[in-house]
């Protein structure tokens, strides 16, 4: 699992050798844009916007206990991703899911200089920082993408599709 590949954002997909730009979004993807600059009750909002994708979608209503855990994995991911950019990148400004045939793609766009990173060790009997712990094991791939002379960065993380 990587936790800074360089991937665009829009770019589905994980890259083997860990270098160079990630494949191009599916013609197919299906994205859905959620502005957050603002907003209260951020988390939530965020999680309520990825459920109504899920169920647009056809992943929910889940038809078996494989496909309930898939969206519920999508629906912890969009809230670890969500709340570490309020705690530590002074909130997100922006929440981006996309839905291919390969991968679900969760990205969340914030101002924050920062680099996510899963606490090591991982200590799980202690409170706080298992958030991006949870998203490195929840997920086919993560990172962090960004943008050359800009401030802030785009945190991805991809999810598998339920069979």
């Amino acid at each position: 699992m990587s936790t800074t590949r360089q991937h665009p954002p829009g770019g589905l997909g994980r890259e083997p050798d860990g270098t160079g730009p990630a494949p191009a979004a599916p013609a197919d993807a299906q994205w859905r844009t959620l502005s957050l600059r603002e907003a209260t009750g951020i988390v939530p909002m965020a999680r309520d916007f990825a459920r109504q994708a899920l169920h647009d979608w056809g992943w929910l209503p889940a038809s078996g206990a494989d496909r309930r855990a898939a969206a519920e994995d999508v629906l912890l991911v969009v809230s670890e991703l969500v709340t570490n950019a309020c705690l530590h990148a002074d909130g997100p400004e922006e929440l981006r899911i996309a839905f291919s045939a390969k991968a679900l793609r969760v990205e969340v766009v914030d101002g924050g200089a920062g680099q996510p990173a899963p606490r090591t060790p991982h200590r799980a009997g202690r409170p706080g920082g298992h958030g991006m712990f949870i998203v490195q094991r929840l997920c086919l791939d993560w990172g962090v993408s960004r943008t050359p002379d800009q401030p802030g960065k785009t945190v991805w993380a991809e999810l598998p599709v339920p069979s």
